[in-house]
């Protein structure tokens, strides 16, 4: 039996089909045909083989096989299957990219995190050894070499 957390496939546009509109949908959707217009969904969006979007999408979670013209935003995850091709920016706590994927856009990976992606990134490079502290400690240590000790 499913519970409120599954994903459910509760619509389709099929191979052949054109949608052109306004798609709000509470459940998952294959699109297998062509779509223009604006999808949002709290579930999954699959892009068939197939499948022609062009829209931006919004959704928990989004697997392109097909052809994405937009941007894609999702909750959880956004996976692109070999034969899918997105040319917009993409932006989700995980990817997954299968060889012989086209893309052009920014990807942004946020692992999750809250923070913004650039803080995290630069406070990471920012921690650990400077070249500023191995000068000044290199220098400290020829100094030291230099001075003669006082027990001589």
């Amino acid at each position: 039996m499913a519970t409120k957390n599954d994903s459910r496939l509760n619509s389709v546009i099929g191979e052949g089909s054109i949608f052109d509109g306004k798609f709000y949908i509470n459940g998952s959707l294959q699109v297998d045909g062509r779509f223009e217009g604006e999808i949002k969904t709290r579930d999954q969006l699959i892009v068939g083989e197939m499948g022609k979007i062009k829209t931006d999408i919004i959704a928990k979670k989004v697997t392109v096989s097909g052809t994405v013209i937009g941007n894609i935003e999702a909750e959880e995850e956004v996976t692109l299957l070999s034969s899918g091709r997105v040319l917009g920016n993409i932006k989700a706590p995980k990817v997954n990219i299968e060889e012989g994927v086209v893309v052009q856009g920014e990807i942004s990976i946020s692992a999750g995190q809250k923070k913004g992606i650039k803080s995290i990134i630069e406070e990471s490079f920012n921690t650990g050894p400077k070249l500023d502290d191995m000068i000044k400690a290199e220098k400290k240590e020829q100094v030291a070499k230099r001075v003669p000790s006082q027990d001589a």
